[in-house]
């Protein structure tokens, strides 16, 4: 790798750095390229700078990468790939590593011959982040020596200094930033969010080493996997159980990689994780389509050739229970937005659909009793779907006496402006009492559930679609599950969980998640699934004040002395409707938190663990983050 690396440092050298645009508006509009100024768009920054090594690793000029918080608050990623140029640039008379800091849409991304294939597509990357930091400093090893150079908010504070000497051999870069306090509302970073991400990032790399240190908690960890993507899906379904090895396959068309694992398990849930160039395409894109159809269209064909049954199996019937990872490495991918949520590339999906198609009927072929078992489940999931369907219709009938084909204990709204209407999702009926009371009807629905709804994470569609409480939920949504959903038909813009401050609220709440996490996954996408927060107590003096939490009581308390009345609120049906309006409901004085999933592959992990058949990660699971507030998923 040496003798590659020094190779290649000539060749990609200062004049190798394009320069689009200058750094104005970054601090002005920060969240236009990280997404936001809170806790994600904090963590984004790393991203950014480890995406600059992971690059490295994608080209062959690195296999280690050190993540460290520091206890100043400052983070450093530390690579050993071939160092940022530090040469003049012969066009903008600077060195190349300063235009690189200082000036968005500086890099190397931008030349064809630097970087075969890259994460950090628009090489705003290490920029934003020095935009965004009231201090950072870039150490570079290249060519034998050391060389240092600091910016404040984005400017040099004084020219590229050479530190010392190193080994020729001995090259890579060292990125210590500390992020702007007046910026971000959080400068506190999470190790296990940036720990679930380089997991991530070490499967898709198959050799590289990824190390994380938290230097002021004294944590660390390591993630390293040779196997790559086949260990990347007998991760995913560690709490399930498998039906085969696993199906890997990896294939180059038009400069174009699809690499793939498929392993499917005896449940009922679909997880597809999709990448380009390793980065987590949380919304999919051509390449999943493309895998999807490929996927549909083996299973149908080798059903057929081999029991004669095909043809009828959808995408639905060959998913259940599908754990797929699809890795591709696209030399200029086409994102919808910085953040790279989703891929646009349209050649993409014929390519993946070609490979997936050829690779799965090669397998099936040659492994013939998996292939049996793959079509067996799809067939099971076929047969519960038709049932599901019955038992769909049955409960539609039964609403159908309801206004509309709505269901009868749904409170509707006056409004059908979906982009002005609301649900809230409550149980019981003392609950739904007062809410429908506290309620402004015009955008306001109130529809309430009878105990708990079942646990969809343990359980067949058939059950699902055959419980009178979901399918009251779906009806009242309108957008349908699985293949048949249909954002358009959103009948509420903001669909709001309201339930107990207790654990049996909790435990609500969590079953409603699991639910939209499963079979409504683009609500929580798009941003339409919502947790009310309700008071815990009331504190009565000159007046009623409510607190949320009891860290805020103790402060409360402690502000306004003695002789106050406080009330603990065991459930909503204790609050009257004025009190339920003033405090949850009112648009203008709640609080509501927006579900989000910023990693899908943790986010299936977590629900499998804690909503599975298994009961020892679960217990493992809750034993390890007992000690955390709350969990982030």
């Amino acid at each position: 790798m040496a003798a590659d690396k020094e190779k290649s440092s000539k060749e990609y050298g200062a004049e190798k750095i394009k320069v689009l645009e200058g750094l104005e508006g970054v601090r002005l509009r920060p969240a236009m390229y990280i997404g936001s100024t809170s806790k994600t768009g904090l963590h984004h920054l790393v991203w950014e700078v480890v995406d600059n090594s992971v690059d490295e690793a994608m080209g062959g000029y690195c296999d280690e990468i050190i993540v460290t918080l520091n206890k100043d608050g400052s983070v450093t990623v530390e690579d050993n790939g071939r160092g940022i140029p530090v040469e003049m640039h012969p066009v903008y008379k600077k060195p190349a590593l300063e235009i690189v800091v200082t000036k968005l849409h500086a890099g190397g991304k931008f030349d064809k011959g630097s970087y075969a294939v890259s994460g950090g597509l628009h090489g705003v990357g290490i920029s934003v982040v020095a935009a965004l930091s009231r201090l950072m400093k870039v150490v570079v090893k290249r060519n034998g020596k050391i060389y240092q150079q600091d910016y404040k908010i984005g400017k040099p504070l004084y020219d590229i200094k050479v530190k010392g000497e190193c080994d020729k051999k001995d090259t890579g870069t060292i990125v210590t930033f500390w992020p702007d306090d007046s910026i971000f509302s959080t400068i506190k970073f999470e190790f296990s969010i940036l720990s679930a991400r380089f997991k991530e990032i070490a499967f898709l790399n198959k050799g590289l080493k990824i190390i994380l240190k938290d230097e002021y908690n004294e944590k660390k960890e390591t993630f390293h996997y040779e196997g790559g993507l086949v260990e990347f899906v007998k991760h995913a379904n560690q709490s399930k159980e498998p039906l085969h090895k696993p199906i890997y396959f990896i294939k180059e068309v038009d400069k174009v990689v699809v690499e793939c694992a498929v392993q499917y398990n005896s449940g009922y849930q679909e997880n597809v994780l999709s990448f380009v160039n390793t980065i987590n395409t949380v919304e999919g894109g051509t390449h999943v389509a493309g895998f999807k159809t490929a996927l549909t269209r083996a299973i149908n064909e080798y059903s057929k050739k081999n029991n004669g049954k095909g043809e009828g199996l959808t995408g639905d019937d060959v998913r259940e229970g599908l754990t797929a990872i699809i890795s591709i490495k696209v030399p200029e991918p086409q994102f919808e937005g910085q953040t790279k949520t989703k891929l646009g590339n349209s050649e993409v999906k014929g390519i993946v659909d070609s490979v997936t198609m050829n690779s799965l009927s090669i397998f099936f072929e040659e492994n013939p009793t998996i292939a049996k078992r793959v079509v067996e489940k799809a067939l099971e999931a076929q047969k519960a779907r038709n049932a599901a369907k019955k038992a769909k219709e049955l409960v539609r009938r039964k609403n159908a006496f309801s206004v509309g084909g709505l269901p009868g204990k749904l409170a509707d709204c006056s409004s059908n402006k979906t982009e002005l209407s609301e649900i809230f999702i409550v149980e019981g009926d003392s609950a739904s009492g007062s809410g429908k009371q506290a309620r402004d009807k015009e955008f306001q629905a109130i529809l309430p559930l009878r105990g708990k709804i079942l646990n969809v994470e343990r359980v067949a569609p058939v059950k699902v679609f055959s419980n009178e409480e979901i399918a009251n939920l779906i009806t009242a949504i309108g957008t349908g599950v699985g293949e048949q959903f249909n954002q358009e038909k959103l009948r509420y813009a903001k669909i709001i969980i309201m339930s107990d401050a207790d654990v049996d609220g909790a435990h609500i709440k969590t079953l409603l998640l699991t639910f939209f996490f499963r079979f409504m996954p683009k609500l929580i996408e798009n941003g339409n699934i919502y947790v009310a927060v309700s008071p815990l107590y009331r504190i009565r003096k000159k007046g009623d004040h409510y607190v949320y939490s009891d860290k805020e009581l103790k402060e409360v308390v402690s502000r306004m002395g003695s002789n106050v009345d406080v009330q603990r609120f065991k459930g909503l049906g204790e609050m009257n409707p004025e009190q339920l309006w003033e405090t949850t409901m009112d648009p203008k004085r709640r609080l509501l938190n927006r579900v989000t999933i910023e990693d899908a592959a943790l986010a299936d992990e977590v629900f499998s663990k804690l909503m599975g058949d298994d009961v020892e990660p679960r217990r493992q699971f809750i034993a390890e983050r007992s000690h955390e507030a709350q969990l982030d998923i």
